[in-house]
């Protein structure tokens, strides 16, 4: 079953480490955030390979936007 990685505030795409077709494990930097500031990363919770990456840098996401789709 895939997985969706959701934004949890309004930040801006600061980086995007990972990319479609990438394997990953638990716990892997997928992008990182900026707000306020502060860079956010936003890991996998589980392992899996990416389905979609929806965000690119530069991107402005608000809370609940889709970031990632893992299976």
């Amino acid at each position: 079953m895939a997985e969706e990685i959701r934004a949890e505030m309004v930040a801006n795409v600061w980086k995007v480490v990972a990319s479609a077709g990438d394997t990953v494990s638990e716990g892997d930097t997928l992008v990182i955030l900026e707000s306020m500031k502060m860079e956010i990363p936003v890991v996998a919770e589980s392992d899996g390979v990416i389905e979609q990456l929806a965000v690119n840098e530069g991107d402005v996401v608000q809370d609940g936007d889709l970031i990632a789709v893992i299976g």
